[in-house]
């Protein structure tokens, strides 16, 4: 199955739409959103609830965007509202209105698959996100103007439709390292690989870059144009260079620079605009000593 909305693949980029003028309809009874967030440390913010997002479940409360998205709650979650920037980990099956399965996170083998918010990676549930709490189990509608719009998905979904999102969002996914504040997530390691990059060492890398403002800009493989570079090397924003050191031929590796770390108030070219962060997702193809023939 095309996996339209994977967070391994490209993923199609869609226009942002704005969320104000919202509307909500909730008993305030049993409004659990307005409790105060935990904090975003270890455990505390991880749902342990084994959901099965296809099993039906009763509606506690719903929202509606002015940019006609809606939003039903299953269960409130009691964590930290999501914010832009927020690694988290989520739980996700699509489907049409009539139920015809388009993609989950199970399709990948996966309890839960990470998700980096605020990157445009997929504007509607960017959109989405922001209206929740780390915990939260929902169901959102999606209309077709905010998913495909009028492409289609031969065999999987026909132009104009409407997408049933059902959403976990169980947690955030804390990084495996913090290097002044670039954070590092190696999503896939091949421990067959034993030599790291680091001094006279050189990477080769794949990868693509997004701003908040311009989701994938830069595609290294859809270019065939894979980066080499020498430790120690000018070209990479400082961020990625810490990064990379200790990296791995095979390592899959989501990153997540600050806007200091990487093109600060200059910004770069149309791309990045002043004081924003990057988002990259990086395979890395081959390190090895560095020579005067490389």
């Amino acid at each position: 199955m095309i996996r339209t909305l994977s967070l391994i693949t490209l993923i199609a980029v869609l226009a942002a739409c704005q969320t104000e003028g919202v509307e909500r309809t909730t008993d305030s009874s049993t409004d659990s959103t307005s409790e105060k967030p935990q904090k975003r440390v270890g455990t505390d913010v991880k749902d342990s609830t084994s959901i099965d997002l296809e099993d039906e479940y009763e509606v506690e409360d719903e929202m509606t965007l002015s940019n006609g998205m809606v939003i039903k709650w299953f269960k409130h979650g009691n964590g930290a509202v999501v914010k832009d920037g927020d690694m988290i980990e989520l739980n996700y099956n699509v489907t049409l209105e009539d139920g015809t399965p388009v993609e989950s996170s199970k399709d990948m083998g996966m309890k839960s698959v990470p998700f980096m918010v605020g990157f445009q990676m997929q504007p509607s549930w960017d959109h989405a996100l922001r209206e929740l709490r780390l915990g939260d189990h929902v169901e959102v509608f999606i209309p077709y103007q905010l998913a495909r719009g009028d492409k289609e998905i031969k065999g999987v979904m026909p132009a104009k439709s409407n997408n049933i999102v059902k959403m976990h969002v169980v947690g955030l996914k804390e990084p495996d390292r913090v290097i002044d504040g670039t954070r590092v997530w190696m999503f896939a390691r091949n421990d067959q690989f034993t030599t790291e990059f680091g001094p006279n060492k050189r990477i080769g890398f794949h990868c693509y870059i997004s701003s908040p403002s311009h989701p994938l800009y830069y595609d290294s493989q859809k270019l065939n144009n894979p980066f080499n570079y020498g430790y120690g090397e000018p070209g990479l924003v400082p961020g990625l260079k810490k990064a990379l050191n200790n990296a791995k031929k095979a390592d899959l590796m989501l990153v997540h620079v600050p806007a200091d770390q990487a093109y600060g108030n200059q910004g770069y070219l149309d791309y990045v605009k002043p004081n924003e962060d990057l988002f990259y997702r990086i395979f890395v193809i081959d390190v090895k000593d560095q020579t005067t023939e490389n």
